[in-house]
Parts: structure tokens; C-alpha cells; sequence
């Protein structure tokens, strides 16, 4: 008995390996994948080489100990069903739907502890958003958005998407998304975005400050120092950090959600930026951030994510959908067309 199983073996390159198929340990759950989810940002880098060297994978996740380096195993979204339990687990786990962080392969084994199981209600496809959602849910409570804020998102990818979702649920004054791909800021309005504009004019910078504004009312005058009282940089690029400063207003707050691996970000921390108190502020999904540290915790922020999902249901991102023996031209649509990709998930088996 044997799997497959994705690795990175260069930039621009992933193969398929066959490895033998593991037996559960004492506590652990052997499961056949049905589906996993390609991470369009952190999967990117990957492919291209653009991660950074010297760093563990994933120091939250135990599948991804190792360092990020090739040849690399990789992948955090993935759903399958219960085949065989291990000593000390309860038989009845078996033929369970249950999501786990795991990389992209046909069978995995895991703790029970490591896995959670798919809540009624949610298929595997939704389960298999599970870690954007969790995203979109931290950078939110990183952000605090407040009733009648203007915010601003660059970046409409799935995270951003979701994001968007979850921002256009709150009462704001206003909510604007920045994009380069025209199929990404359509479906950005479909989820509740007053408007999307593209980042690639010139004047952009002065139009998402009007479309932030506009909503105050004609006979308002704006304030000297106009601008979105919050700003989500989530498009991982570099570029948009300096377009996502331009756009904040006084005292404005600016959560950085994007990772840009070995890219690096050339800001004008001039006039703008030093003069009018602008915060920037990391957020990353695999902590809880201190202010939440005494009451949440990660299976809470799980928990809502679950929640969130069954709300704002993210399956009609799904555009492809391939079997794990063609990721070679999974990560090449990916890297060379993304502005026909939203989410691309491996199906396993019939």
C-alpha cells in the first residue's frame, strides 16, 4: 500500500512521490483525503522561491516542522475521511469527514488532537477554506473596525474576499477594495464592497479617498486630513503598502495580513505617513494577538471561523478544481494566469 504525495522540489517545479502508506500510531487516525485547498500567497512563494531561508515551515503546525527549504512537503488545508484508527482511539472516528492541517497527499496520519471534525451543514469543499476563514477572522480582530468607519481592502484574493465578507456584515460608513483583476473586484462587490477600483491608475490614490468619503453626504465638507480610518493590506505585494498609507486618513490603522516572503517594500514614511500618527500593524494567523490573549483562544477563533463559513459561503470561489496528478498545471495556471484563478482545489479519488 502506498500514497502520493505534492513536494516542492525547485522554484517552478513540484512532483509527485510515492511513498508507503503509513499505519496510525497509538493516538492517531489514519484518513484518505478528499480534497485539499492550494494557498494562493504562501504556495506562490514557494513556487516561485521567494521564501525566505532559515525559518521552519510552520512552527504552529506539526506536519510543517521542517525547515522551508526544498525538496518541501507543503499544504495546510486539507479534509478527509477516518480509514483506520489507532490504538487508543475509538473506533467510531472511523468513516468521519475531518479537516486537518496537512499538506497536499492522498492519505495522511494525524492525532486526534490535530484534526477537527467537518460540522454538519459544512461539505468538504467549505471545510477546506477552514484556514482563510481563520485568517479573515484574525485580521479582523486585529483591525477593531468600529461603527461607521471608511475602510479600505487591497487585495481581493480568497483571504481578502473573505475579509470583504466578513466587513460587509458590520455597519460601516464606508467599504472600498483595491484589486488588479477585474473577476476578482466583481465578485469583491457581490460580497458587499460599496466599490473596487484598480490599482493600476494613476489617480487611484485619490479615488478610493473619494469613494471612501462619498457616503458622508454632499453638503459634508471633508477634514484636512480625510482618509479610511482602517486600512487591510492583504494582496501580498510590497507595492500596495505604500498605496495602503496613502489612503489612510489621520490617525488611520493599517493591518498588514499580506507575507511577502523575500520581497521586500519600499514605503515613503515621508509627509503623509510621519505627520498624521498612521499605524501599522502586523497581523499573522498563527498566534492569538496579546489584547485577546486572556479570553480567546485558538479553538474559540476555530470555532467562529466554522461559523463564519456556514455564513458566508466561499465555494463559489472554487474556479478549477484538478486531480492532485495534474498540480503541475494547477501551480502554472496559478503563477501565469491569476487573473482567471480565485481558488484552485485538488479532488482526490472518484
Amino acid at each position: 500500500m502506498s500514497r502520493h504525495a505534492l513536494f516542492f522540489t525547485a522554484p517552478h517545479q513540484v512532483e509527485l512521490h510515492q511513498e508507503s502508506l503509513p499505519h496510525p500510531a497509538p493516538g492517531e487516525l489514519l484518513l484518505q483525503t478528499v480534497v485539499s485547498a492550494i494557498s494562493a500567497g504562501t504556495e506562490m512563494l514557494l513556487y516561485r522561491g521567494q521564501m525566505p531561508s532559515g525559518i521552519a515551515a510552520d512552527t504552529s503546525i506539526a506536519s510543517l516542522a521542517g525547515e522551508m527549504a526544498y525538496p518541501l512537503k507543503y499544504g495546510y488545508a486539507a479534509v478527509g475521511r477516518v480509514i483506520e484508527t489507532g490504538e487508543g482511539v475509538d473506533e467510531a472516528w472511523n468513516g468521519r469527514l475531518l479537516f486537518s492541517f496537512q499538506p497536499h497527499q492522498t492519505h495522511f496520519t494525524a492525532r486526534l488532537a490535530d484534526c477537527l471534525p467537518v460540522p454538519d451543514g459544512v461539505t468538504a469543499e467549505m471545510a477546506a477554506f477552514l484556514p482563510n476563514m481563520e485568517t479573515a477572522v484574525s485580521v479582523i480582530m486585529d483591525g477593531q473596525p468600529m461603527i461607521g468607519e471608511q475602510v479600505a481592502v487591497f487585495g481581493q484574493g480568497v483571504v481578502g474576499l473573505l475579509t470583504t465578507s466578513l466587513l460587509a456584515q458590520m455597519p460601516l460608513a464606508s467599504l472600498v477594495t483595491v484589486d488588479a483583476y477585474p473577476l476578482r473586484r466583481e465578485w469583491s462587490q457581490r460580497r458587499g464592497a460599496h466599490a473596487s477600483l484598480a490599482p493600476m491608475r494613476p489617480d487611484v490614490a485619490a479615488e478610493l479617498r473619494e469613494r471612501l468619503q462619498e457616503r458622508q453626504g454632499e453638503d459634508q465638507p471633508q477634514r484636512p486630513f480625510a482618509g479610511a480610518d482602517l486600512v487591510y493590506e492583504l494582496s501580498g505585494n510590497p507595492a500596495a503598502l505604500d498605496q495602503a498609507i496613502a489612503a489612510a486618513g489621520y490617525s488611520g490603522r493599517i493591518v498588514v495580513g499580506s507575507w511577502y516572503g523575500q520581497k521586500q517594500a519600499t514605503l515613503n514614511l515621508g509627509g503623509h505617513f510621519h505627520r498624521n500618527h498612521i499605524r501599522l500593524i502586523s497581523s499573522q494567523v498563527s498566534t492569538i494577538a496579546p489584547q485577546w490573549n486572556g479570553r480567546w483562544t485558538k479553538h474559540r477563533r476555530l470555532q467562529t471561523a466554522w461559523d463564519m463559513l456556514q455564513r458566508h459561503n466561499p465555494t463559489p470561489f472554487i474556479t478549477h478544481r484538478f486531480p492532485l496528478a495534474q498540480a503541475t498545471e494547477a501551480y502554472r495556471l496559478l503563477d501565469e494566469q491569476p487573473g482567471e484563478v480565485l481558488q484552485i482545489v485538488f479532488k482526490y479519488g472518484d
